[in-house]
């Protein structure tokens, strides 16, 4: 009978502990970053020594030897990978369309070519001072144009290194607790529930990290994860329950860079992916914009002022100049404000001779101002579209990642609700070979 009785009652216990794993599945099945329980049950060997003596041809019952994740860790590296990719690839497509947004939204190629069709009306009659004073006006178009340019591309360039500072930010407080789950891990008991959740967090913090930078990641035998970041051969971020600092500075000519700090050394590291890879590549982007931009206010600037200084005004004097700028060379103002001051005819010419204009419109063709500023537009569209398209592959990469992870981590309510029964049914079984036992024993009793 204590035979009878004891296997009932470890298959009780055992299949009530499978059925609260079952549960928690079916309870977490919308929970991001919770991976499928099972739970592993060994036969209770006769000689394993029990309370009851037992004949050693006979069973002792079941037993719950650990609960188990169901994860694979290459699948889980993978949607880190992917997901890597992607957010760079995001993160650029993001600083590409505010360059985009930047060179186009104060129209200065269409301000430029203004500009120069105004300079050709006063040439069509340079006594006339209607065409002047518009001529001013598109000069103070153009400038304003100039300008506005200039800072939307400062406002980016800022906005980028608060972006940058987030995401270090951000990056270091997911390795601090990422050390704080290697050292829960290297306590938990393995293959329990608290190992398991415990490696859920993990997992979850991993991915989370990938997002921001590419990361390389190996578990020991307790779970632990020591990641390096920027690669496999880049520098170790967390090792044990001790994490680095990820440092982010711009220097004057507008590249990014990262440092990590780590047990009192600092090394520098480059992101291949992540969030910070997209930063150092918008930095680049933004870099190169606003010198090409820069080139183009230089040379329009000295190249009007040029013509001016080569011919007479109105009043026969020499021409002074159009345009004067600032600290950066795309603060342009107009420093002419009388319109008669415009320098249309050349020296020795009179007040109806437009000759020195020919000389503007010289500058106009061999500058090529206008085409310059079109290009630059178009070359910053064509990468855009080109991201755009990769980003939309690379979605399509980390979705099939992501379902082939969860094809083996993932919960299958259908799946859990036949275990649900099946571990009931067992539950109620083991609680009737009690029941039976007790039953039994009673009546040997009552003959006695």
């Amino acid at each position: 009978m204590s035979d009878l009785l004891g296997i009932g009652a470890s298959g009780v216990r055992a299949y009530q502990s499978a059925l609260t794993t079952v549960s928690d599945n079916i309870a977490n099945a919308a929970t991001p970053g919770y991976a499928r329980r099972t739970s592993t049950m060994n036969e209770i060997s006769a000689a394993g020594g029990s309370v009851f003596q037992r004949d050693v041809s006979n069973g002792g019952g079941v037993m719950i030897s650990g609960v188990n994740r169901s994860a694979d860790m290459f699948r889980a590296a993978d949607v880190r990978s992917a997901s890597a990719d992607l957010s760079r690839t995001e993160t650029g497509i993001t600083w590409l369309d505010r360059i985009e947004n930047a060179l186009t939204g104060n129209q200065l190629s269409d301000r430029l070519t203004g500009f120069f069709n105004s300079a050709k009306t006063v040439a069509a009659d340079p006594s006339a001072t209607t065409p002047r004073v518009a001529m001013l006006e598109s000069a103070t178009s153009v400038a304003n144009a100039f300008a506005g340019t200039g800072r939307a591309l400062d406002s980016i360039a800022a906005d980028l290194d608060a972006t940058a500072d987030n995401a270090v930010k951000s990056l270091d407080q997911l390795g601090a607790a990422l050390a704080k789950v290697n050292d829960g891990l290297g306590r938990a008991s393995p293959g329990t529930a608290n190992a398991a959740q415990l490696a859920d967090q993990r997992d979850q913090l991993l991915e989370q990290m990938s997002a921001i930078s590419d990361v390389s990641a190996t578990i020991d035998t307790t779970g632990r994860a020591t990641v390096r970041l920027g690669g496999a051969s880049g520098p170790v971020f967390v090792a044990g329950n001790q994490s680095g600092h990820v440092s982010y500075a711009r220097n004057e000519e507008g590249t990014a860079s990262f440092t990590l700090q780590s047990n009192g050394v600092t090394v520098a590291i480059s992101p291949q992916g992540g969030v910070l890879a997209g930063i150092a590549d918008g930095a680049q982007r933004i870099a190169d914009a606003r010198e090409q931009v820069d080139a183009i206010a230089t040379q329009f600037v000295a190249g009007v002022n040029t013509v001016q200084a080569g011919g007479r005004d109105l009043d026969g004097n020499a021409g002074a100049a159009l345009f004067s700028v600032g600290v950066q060379p795309t603060e342009i103002s107009v420093s002419l404000t009388d319109p008669r001051g415009i320098a249309a005819a050349s020296v020795g010419g009179g007040t109806r001779d437009n000759s020195n204009l020919a000389a503007l419109e010289a500058v106009r063709n061999s500058g090529g101002f206008e085409g310059k500023t079109t290009a630059l537009v178009a070359s910053n569209a064509a990468t855009l579209a080109g991201r755009r398209t990769v980003a939309e592959a690379q979605s399509s990469i980390r979705d099939g990642a992501v379902a082939a992870r969860d094809a083996v981590s993932g919960v299958n309510i259908d799946s859990e609700a036949v275990d649900l029964l099946r571990f009931q049914q067992a539950y109620q079984a083991s609680a009737r070979v009690i029941q039976v036992a007790r039953e039994t024993l009673q009546s040997i009793l009552s003959i006695q």
